[in-house]
């Protein structure tokens, strides 16, 4: 930002020598300040939409066997506690959660807004994706309505063949197992995204890369809001599990 300023002096001062150049120079600042103005709301907006998204698709999701069970409600009020969202934001978050349950709900048009956000941040994605099945299997079952839904979320966002078989085989795997992806060695290749046979470099090479894609920091960046940090930690620590329980299987420990 610094050299727009620079710029804005150096132009001023071929035009105007010294008087020049603290004109432009002062109209360069503005236009910094103006720049970053407008980046911190669109920053602000693409986490505001992130969120309201996440609460909107999750009632839609845990309405698709035709009800709302009590744990499944727990659900999404424990995910307010873990987000620390204040009183405002639990309103929205419960006006969200209620549009997604209702008939009128636009589910495609909701999850191409999410879609656009994480086209270049797939560990956004992943995020949204670890919510939404959390939640849905909150109440210990999977009907079929919601497994149904779930895949349509999955290919809604854009994601890849890869992530489609994975979330395919957690649900494979029953409730428990899209809650969580379990303590399994198969599991944990799943969770890197490779196969038993890759060797130590591509596992070693995939572990990089998605702690990187997976960085709190990062993610805030690309509209993850603030609140959902300990979520992005959370993801980050089951990587880091995850390629610490094949290092140990494969003796690298």
């Amino acid at each position: 930002m610094l050299i727009i300023t620079l710029i804005g002096a150096f132009i001023g001062y071929k035009l105007g020598g010294l008087i020049g150049l603290l004109i432009g120079g002062g109209l360069g600042a503005w236009l910094v300040r103006q720049l970053r103005r407008k980046m911190v709301n669109r920053l602000m907006g693409a986490q505001q939409q992130f969120l309201s998204s996440t609460f909107a698709v999750m009632g839609c999701l845990c309405k698709a066997d035709g009800r709302v069970s009590e744990d499944e409600l727990e659900a999404s009020r424990q995910l307010w506690d873990k987000l620390r969202l204040n009183e405002a934001q639990r309103a929205q978050a419960r006006a969200d959660f209620n549009r997604g349950k209702s008939p009128e709900f636009d589910l495609d048009a909701e999850l191409e807004r999410v879609r656009r956000m994480a086209s270049s941040q797939p560990a956004l994605r992943q995020l949204f994706l670890q919510v939404q099945l959390t939640a849905v299997a909150a109440d210990g079952e999977l009907h079929p309505a919601e497994r149904e839904m779930i895949m349509r979320v999955v290919r809604g966002l854009g994601c890849s063949e890869a992530e489609i078989e994975q979330v395919e085989a957690m649900l494979r795997g029953g409730p428990q197992g899209a809650a969580n992806q379990g303590p399994s060695l198969e599991d944990a290749y799943q969770v890197l995204g490779v196969s038993e046979e890759a060797s130590d470099a591509e596992v070693k090479k995939a572990y990089r890369k998605l702690m990187s894609e997976n960085h709190p920091d990062k993610l805030a960046a690309k509209g993850l809001p603030e609140s959902m940090r300990e979520v992005a930690k959370e993801r980050t620590a089951e990587i880091g599990n995850a390629y610490e329980q094949i290092q140990n299987a494969r003796g690298n420990g």
